[in-house]
């Protein structure tokens, strides 16, 4: 499968492709979304959204850029949950929200753990749904627009600022934006302690509305791409009841 092209643009509005059977729902957000500004594109089914982002489905309308995609899990065929970890296998980093009638925490933590950056469940106001969406596209944004030239490396990691690259022990490793903006973070602070309170400030902002076990399902995900043995971190360590420490 080819990727989707991702395009978020300070001169045009983003693209937002909202996923749900319901369509009532579908068409609501849709219009709300539409009366904020942004761009949006709408798939009634899993199916349906992927033949929307991978260019190999042969839709007219394939390849088309997405900056934020809203996805409903308990979709026909293809499920939200299939279809979020299609789309971080692909590499796709735009961001996800979740929306679902399964609010409980079991429930939230594995859609953080396929891939999704947010999850509200149903019913929702609308106006958090519009607040949610502008703070993920404002972090997606910012993290885009780093243009910093600096390269910091610790002992076997060499991180690439300019490029998003990052190099452990002579393999260049694949990290999401978020992955690689906490190591980054942790990279430019041996030694420090980082609490979740903190990390959700610095990552996420300040009006993170989600779930903060994001931090540990991405710190998790970080262990296994750069230590050797991710149960037993050497890099990333946990000091329980206070945090994190890199080094």
């Amino acid at each position: 499968m080819q990727k989707v092209n991702l395009g978020l643009s300070s001169s045009a509005p983003a693209r937002i492709l909202i996923i749900d059977d319901e369509d009532l729902i579908r068409e609501t957000v849709a219009m709300a979304l539409t009366d904020e500004g942004y761009q949006v594109v709408t798939a009634e089914s899993g199916q349906r959204a992927v033949e929307l982002m991978f260019p190999a489905a042969g839709d007219s309308m394939a390849g088309l850029a997405i900056d934020l995609a809203i996805v409903d899990l308990m979709l026909p065929g293809v499920n939200g949950l299939d279809l979020c970890r299609l789309m971080r296998h692909n590499h796709l980093d735009m961001p996800i929200l979740i929306l679902s009638a399964k609010g409980a925490e079991t429930d939230r933590v594995v859609g953080l753990e396929v891939g999704a950056d947010d999850y509200l469940p149903k019913p929702f106001g609308m106006r958090e749904l519009i607040a949610r969406c502008r703070a993920l596209l404002r972090r997606y944004q910012w993290a885009a627009a780093q243009t910093d030239t600096a390269i910091v490396a610790y002992k076997d990691i060499v991180l690439y600022t300019a490029e998003f690259r990052v190099v452990v022990a002579g393999q260049e490793v694949a990290l999401s934006p978020k992955e690689f903006r906490i190591l980054e973070l942790f990279m430019q602070s041996p030694n420090r302690v980082w609490s979740r309170e903190e990390l959700i400030q610095t990552i996420w902002g300040a009006d993170f509305v989600g779930d903060r076990k994001t931090v540990d399902v991405h710190i998790r995900w970080l262990r296994e791409k750069i230590e050797p043995d991710p149960a037993n971190p050497q890099y990333v360590t946990t000091l329980r009841g206070f945090g994190y420490r890199f080094g």
